[in-house]
């Protein structure tokens, strides 16, 4: 994601340079014929791209509206994610617990938690379409990553892993069935911040809508020049080219918000958002480096 506080001009204009560079030959296009040429009748009156213009300004500001609600829809998921991963940390090391701390135990809680940061990785990586398990062998074992393997959907192959792992700590007594619930519930709201980010990825912007709006845009562009040439002569060529722009950024920016999950640089930051998550469960879990996976033992039902 950019988090720049200042932009470069060339990453803002570079977006429509074309567009630009269009405008700026059609406008003075029409001035030579204008001038030289002396096509009077060209000149149009400025009220018509004045009322074109203000249903252009409303039906861009609606869009603007809707992509920056998909974008924020976003960073607040991306939030609970957050909150409800430290919470299903706290919750499995603090709620577990034997009369003695076990080797075991202590080994479950740190694949558990290890396990939670790689979903984080893996979500982000899978709604960017990119490869879900590309870095997130650190966190897990070999039979896990086997067992996600099989899966066409890896986040949810590790919630299934959670799900189980519950079971197991149940069976081995660590939790009552209180707090079993009390976990899955966590695991719940996880699932339900996968869906909803899945909802908007796969929920595309309406193209018919994408398309009037951009037909709207190019014929106001089109007509400026013939209600201005009349008033500023060749000034009118920089006014037209500052106002087409304008719009143009207007049109960029809602198409780069409505899709957050499209690796590019307004993106909601998943991946620095993961990598926050992953630290502070690290923390939590009082780790200082990752134990070697040999060491890290896996129940057998991870292998179907």
């Amino acid at each position: 994601m950019l988090l720049k506080n200042n932009i470069p001009l060339n990453y803002v204009f570079g977006k429509i340079k074309i567009e630009i560079l269009l405008v700026t030959i059609y406008s003075l296009a029409i001035n030579i014929l204008y001038y030289q040429y002396d096509f009077t009748n060209l000149v149009i009156p400025i009220a018509v791209p004045m009322v074109l213009g203000t249903v252009l300004s409303l039906l861009l500001a609606f869009r603007s509206n809707q992509a920056y609600d998909r974008w924020w829809e976003a960073r607040t998921i991306w939030g609970a994610i957050v909150n409800d991963s430290r919470s299903l940390t706290r919750q499995v090391l603090s709620l577990m617990d034997t009369t003695y701390q076990s080797e075991d135990l202590t080994l479950f809680q740190e694949r558990f938690v290890k396990r939670q940061a790689a979903w984080c990785y893996s979500l982000g990586q899978s709604l960017r379409k990119t490869d879900p398990l590309k870095g997130v062998d650190r966190l897990l074992s070999r039979r896990e990553l086997n067992y996600v393997m099989r899966y066409d959907n890896v986040p949810a192959a590790l919630l299934l892993l959670h799900g189980r792992d519950l079971k197991h700590a149940m069976d081995q007594g660590w939790i009552n069935q209180y707090q079993q619930i009390a976990l899955d519930q966590t695991l719940t709201r996880l699932c339900d911040a996968m869906g909803k980010c899945e909802r908007i990825k796969n929920t595309v912007f309406p193209a018919t809508y994408s398309l009037y709006t951009h037909f709207t845009v190019i014929f106001f562009i089109l007509l400026l020049p013939f209600a201005l040439i009349d008033v500023l002569g060749f000034m009118e060529i920089p006014l037209v080219v500052a106002i087409a722009s304008s719009f143009l950024l207007i049109e960029k920016m809602a198409i780069n918000l409505q899709d957050p999950f499209e690796n590019k640089p307004t993106d909601t930051p998943v991946t620095t958002i993961a990598r926050k998550i992953e630290n502070d469960l690290r923390q939590m879990l009082h780790e200082q480096e990752a134990a070697p996976e040999e060491q890290v033992e896996t129940p057998a039902y991870y292998v179907l």
